[in-house]
């Protein structure tokens, strides 16, 4: 075991020093949007299904100049044009594709989006065409000219389109393609539905000349009577001034742009941010030509051995992991009021924590979780087996989990940024993982990594963790499903763990699958009865596990994926749920929802 530590230690210096000379900073995204003069592009947009990739490919698989992103008019009755947007069909947006036509269900490929608009020219103002989310590769064009691409379908993406808007009529084209890859993130091979198209909201969002762009607003690592942080603006010029108020604080502090950047330090003593006490504080950055208004809370997190800390303080996390599926209708989740019905009934299951795997999941779901006072564990795609020794996977990788950061590096309730999930061991994975890692803590050093590792294999004193990759994170997630893919539910509260590792471990996945309203003895599989037990027992395993932190089921809520097909049981959803689609409560939710009330801290 000491050789083993030792080879990663020595692996973790070398890649250290790698990491040295790269180039790091977040990628150019404006924060905060909702506190942005914008316009909303949502709603019904024109589309075309292109399987051939026709619209965008002649006959020799060469790109064209006049594809359907030139959105071309017949303009005498002898010219030949083979697409027409304005007699297509249409798609919502946000929104996916496999929800909304039936002839869609399955299919993986282009779709071409198209809306017109109008738009006013203000001369002392910037414009951005701004992306939520698209699955998974973006092109984008304005007015038939190409703006850009985005790989990625969890984070968001924009254009600065100033020059290129035009007065009155616009229209904007995204060829979309979600066709899965063994060199993307997720690989070919994933365990929820690869939901097309626009999926997240589009805005067009306008800003003055000079405006602020982007702000980093907290505690420093393991301080409580600090607030300090750092405020980017676009077109500032050295000198300029910029001021961060707190009101309700009764502080604020002048900042003083270099570079493109304002770096500030207050001397405060906010009310700390917890699950009891979900407090946040309206804060105000101004410079003499822009504002912006955010509520932003404070806390700490840290470990101590296998403690989570949060402001100080022992914290056992009681979570529940959750896919970002649309309750009641299914597809992806496109409203607050979606969030806010998955983030009750978490509530109501007695939770404190939530896993939003196995992506970052939109803004709005962490907003609101954070109002409701739940910790949060954020996530990457890097999935399963994919293709770790591929330079560009890596690139794709460090881009989503810098756009993740980025996004929501504000919030107080995200204490856990998870590199990976259940991936296999290797020199090339620990690279790969050791990397993001690093990449990570330099992006943001006040928060802890984790990762999910892989199902434990029993030994003679139980299972054992000494996965390489603990040496790597702050937090060791385990998924672990007794009782449903190894031993039986009696042999599950038997189970004794032991660890490597002086750290924390959250069960991360643990559970089983049942259809709602099938019952049957606690020993027959798909059962509300059988699901029940599975937790029982494996909540006794985890009872007596002296390391253990915290928890977060799979899952929440019955979720589409492809790799289920049995009829009449799963028909395309992974049933491990302890809520149905419809909303309906089985019998394992209130064994868990019973072991968190008994949970005093």
């Amino acid at each position: 075991m000491k050789l083993i530590k030792n080879a990663v230690l020595v692996l973790l210096t070398s890649l250290s020093t790698l990491l040295t000379a790269q180039e790091t900073g977040f990628s150019e995204l404006l924060q905060n949007i909702d506190s942005r003069e914008k316009t909303s592009l949502n709603g019904m947009w024109d589309m075309i299904v292109d399987p051939l990739e026709n619209g965008y490919y002649n006959h020799r698989l060469k790109p064209m100049d006049n594809g359907y992103f030139m959105n071309a008019q017949m303009e005498s009755p002898s010219d030949l044009i083979e697409y027409n947007f304005e007699t297509s069909q249409q798609l919502m947006v946000p929104g996916d594709w496999n929800t909304q036509l039936d002839k869609l269900y399955y299919y993986e490929g282009t779709v071409w989006y198209k809306k017109d608009f109008e738009y006013t020219i203000d001369t002392d103002k910037l414009a951005y065409l701004y992306f939520e989310a698209v699955n998974y590769e973006a092109i984008v064009y304005l007015n038939g000219e190409r703006l850009g691409s985005h790989v990625g379908g969890y984070t968001p993406f924009q254009f600065e389109v100033t020059d290129k808007l035009k007065e009155g009529n616009n229209f904007v084209v995204v060829k979309v393609d979600n066709k899965r890859k063994a060199e993307n993130l997720p690989t070919v091979n994933q365990d929820w539905w690869n939901y097309g198209g626009i999926t997240r909201a589009v805005h067009l969002i306008n800003t003055p000349k000079s405006h602020i762009d982007d702000y980093s607003i907290q505690l420093p690592k393991g301080v409580t009577n600090v607030i300090t942080g750092w405020v980017s603006v676009t077109n500032g010029k050295n000198g300029d001034a910029v001021s961060i108020a707190i009101p309700e604080l009764k502080k604020t502090v002048r900042a003083v742009l270099k570079d493109g950047k304002a770096e500030f330090s207050i001397k405060a003593k906010p009310k700390l941010w917890s699950p009891t006490s979900p407090k946040t504080y309206e804060v105000v950055v101004k410079t003499e030509t822009d504002e912006i208004t955010d509520q932003i809370g404070f806390r700490t997190i840290a470990t101590e051995g296998s403690k989570i800390l949060l402001n100080g303080k022992q914290i056992f996390l009681k979570g529940i992991s959750i896919h970002e599926e649309a309750p009641f209708k299914t597809g992806r989740v496109v409203s607050v009021e979606e969030c806010r019905i998955l983030l009750q009934w978490a509530k109501e299951l007695g939770c404190n924590f939530i896993r939003l795997a196995h992506y970052p999941h939109s803004e709005a779901m962490v907003r609101e979780a954070e109002k409701m006072g739940f910790l949060i564990w954020s996530e990457i795609p890097v999935y399963w087996t994919i293709q770790f020794d591929n330079e560009d996977t890596y690139a794709n990788a460090k881009n989503q989990l810098t756009e993740m950061i980025s996004r929501d590096k504000n919030r107080a309730a995200v204490i856990l940024w998870s590199m990976a999930n259940e991936t296999p061991e290797g020199t090339s994975r620990l690279n790969f993982i050791g990397n993001l890692a690093e990449q990570a803590r330099k992006f943001d050093d006040t928060r802890l990594i984790t990762a999910a590792l892989d199902t434990q294999g029993r030994g003679e004193a139980g299972n054992l963790i000494e996965d390489p990759l603990g040496e790597v994170v702050d937090v060791i997630g385990i998924n672990n499903y007794c009782g449903w893919y190894a031993g039986t539910t009696e042999s599950c509260a038997s189970i004794k763990w032991a660890s490597a590792y002086n750290k924390p471990m959250i069960m991360s996945e643990v559970g089983g699958g049942a259809l709602f309203g099938l019952h049957g003895e606690k020993n027959e599989r798909w059962t509300e009865e059988y699901q029940a037990e599975v937790y029982r027992t494996n909540i006794e395993m985890m009872r007596n596990i002296d390391f253990i932190a915290g928890l977060s089921p799979w899952i929440l809520m019955d979720f589409r994926s492809a790799r289920r097909p049995l009829k009449r049981i799963q028909d395309d959803f992974n049933r491990k749920g302890l809520i149905s689609e419809q909303g309906m409560k089985k019998q394992a939710f209130f064994v868990l929802q019973d072991y968190f009330l008994k949970e005093n801290n």
